[in-house]
C-alpha cells in the first residue's frame, strides 16, 4: 500500500510536471524535444493492458500545436520490487502504443540499494532489445547545501535531502531544503517535511530535532515555524488526509453532476460505489468515462 512519503514524491511531480523533463535534461544530460507544454495524464492503463499495471504517474510534453513529442513514466519506488522489471516494460509498451511518441521510464529511488537495483538493464528477450530506465537516485541527485540553489530548486534540494541527508553533509543538505519550503503552501510544506524527516536515521533525527529546538530558544527561527510540531506524525498524515478527502470528494461532485447532464441514471448502487471509492485515479478514470458512456455500466468501468 503507499505509504505517506511515497504518495508525497509522487505530488511533488504533479504538481510540478515539468520537473521530471527539467531532471532528465539537467540530471542525465540528455535532449529532450522541445515542447511547449507538459501535461498531466491518466495513470490507469488498463484500456490495453490490464488495470493492475498502474503507473504512479504518467506525463506528457506536447509541442505548440498539441502534439506529443515525449511521455514519461514516472514510478517512485522505495523498495526492490521483482514484478517492476516486468511491468515497466508494459507501461512503457501501452503508452507509447496509445500516444504513438517516444516514452521513457523515470524511476524515483532516493535509496541507494534500491537505485543500483532499479538502475539495472532490463533484457526483453534474448539480447534483442533492452529497457534502461532513467533513476534519479543518490548517484544522480546532487547534495544540495547552497541555499540559494535551494530556493531556486527547492524539489530538488528535497530529493536531495531524502537520498543525501544520512550522509557526512546530511544535516547541510536538509537544511538547506527545510529553511526553502516557505515557497509551498502550509499542507503540501508539511508533507515535504515529513518525507525528509522519515528518510533519517536516528542519530541524525536527533541532531535535527536539536537545532531546531535551538534556534527556537534563541529566536533565530530559520524552518518554517511548523517545524517542531510537524515531527509528530500524525498531524501530518492528518493534514495529507485531509487534503486528499478535499479532492475525493470534489471529484466524486464533478462525476455525478456530470453524469447526471449526460442523460445518464446511477443506481442508488452505483452512487454508494462512487461515495465509497477513496481512489482519486480511479475517480478520474470514471470521469473520463462520462464523455464516451451510455449507461452507468459504461461509467463506472
Amino acid at each position: 500500500m503507499p505509504t505517506l512519503e511515497h504518495n508525497g514524491l509522487v505530488d511533488l511531480f504533479r504538481e510540478n510536471p515539468s520537473l521530471a523533463p527539467h531532471f532528465v535534461s539537467t540530471l542525465f544530460h540528455l535532449e529532450v524535444p522541445r515542447h511547449a507544454s507538459v501535461a498531466v495524464v491518466e495513470s490507469a492503463l488498463d484500456q490495453l493492458i490490464p488495470v493492475e499495471f498502474r503507473a504512479d504517474l504518467v506525463l506528457e510534453l506536447r509541442d505548440a500545436s498539441g502534439a506529443t513529442v515525449l511521455a514519461i513514466v514516472l514510478e517512485v519506488q522505495r523498495e526492490r520490487d521483482p514484478d517492476k522489471k516486468y511491468s515497466w516494460l508494459a507501461y512503457v509498451a501501452a503508452v507509447r502504443a496509445r500516444k504513438r511518441c517516444p516514452t521513457i521510464v523515470l524511476v524515483v529511488a532516493p535509496d541507494a540499494d534500491v537505485s543500483a537495483w532499479a538502475v539495472e538493464i532490463i533484457d526483453i528477450g534474448l539480447g534483442r532489445g533492452t529497457l534502461a530506465p532513467l533513476v534519479l537516485g543518490p548517484a544522480i541527485v546532487p547534495e544540495v547545501t547552497d541555499e540559494t540553489l535551494a530556493e531556486q530548486e527547492t524539489e530538488l534540494a528535497i530529493l536531495s535531502a531524502v537520498a543525501h541527508g544520512n550522509g557526512p553533509n546530511g544535516l547541510d543538505v536538509v537544511q538547506a531544503a527545510l529553511k526553502a519550503l516557505g515557497r509551498f503552501d502550509r499542507d503540501h510544506a508539511a508533507v515535504y517535511f515529513q518525507i525528509v524527516y522519515t528518510a533519517l536515521r536516528k542519530p541524525m533525527r536527533e541532531a535535527l530535532e536539536a537545532l531546531i529546538m535551538e534556534r527556537q530558544a534563541h529566536d533565530k527561527a530559520t524552518f518554517p515555524a511548523f517545524a517542531q510540531q510537524l515531527i509528530d506524525r500524525g498531524k501530518v498524515e492528518g493534514l495529507l488526509e485531509g487534503k486528499l478527502e478535499g479532492k475525493l470528494e470534489g471529484t466524486r461532485g464533478v462525476l455525478l453532476r456530470l453524469a447526471a447532464r449526460a442523460g445518464i441514471t446511477l443506481s442508488d448502487g452505483d452512487r454508494a460505489r462512487v461515495e465509497a471509492c477513496t481512489d482519486l485515479a480511479t475517480l478520474d478514470r470514471w470521469v473520463d468515462n462520462v464523455i464516451d458512456a451510455k449507461t452507468a455500466a459504461n461509467v463506472l468501468r
